[in-house]
């Protein structure tokens, strides 16, 4: 079953925003057979928190503060995961509850998008995750 999935960038290339710093998350749409393709750009809008997430309640390594607001978490979960370079523990909390996944990774977003697509599908075949090593797939250019 397809399923997308939010990253934090701010060029397209690189996952390089916290959660609340993020202006816009590039949505990927994941097929059946573990491709992915750019859906669309969401931008943040007045409804989810404004032109930044990060608002009351942040010291500046992202949101920590203890206030809810659901428009940041709604934002997004119709997502599967969430990939950014840091994410506040409330916040992460909130989008747990809500079934949605999140992974602090900071580097290429085609690195990551491979790595997380490909531990999903043994996941959700449910298959073993031994054939990574070392934060490599074998028998995708790793070693092993």
């Amino acid at each position: 079953m397809p399923y997308k999935i939010a990253v934090a960038s701010s060029d397209g290339e690189n996952i390089d925003l916290n959660f609340g710093a993020a202006h816009e998350f590039f949505i990927y749409e994941v097929g059946e057979q573990g491709g992915y393709a750019l859906l669309e750009i969401r931008e943040a809008s007045k409804e989810a928190g404004g032109p930044s997430f990060c608002q009351d309640g942040c010291k500046g390594g992202g949101c920590e503060g203890s206030h809810v607001n659901p428009p940041r978490v709604d934002f997004i979960t119709d997502c599967r995961c969430v990939i950014c370079k840091k994410i506040g523990f409330h916040i992460q909390k909130q989008l747990e509850k809500k079934a949605v996944s999140t992974f602090d990774v900071e580097g290429r977003i085609e690195d990551a998008m491979e790595k997380i697509t490909w531990y999903f599908h043994r996941m959700d075949h449910h298959q073993s995750i031994r054939g990574m090593v070392n934060g490599t797939l074998k028998g995708k250019g790793g070693k092993g």
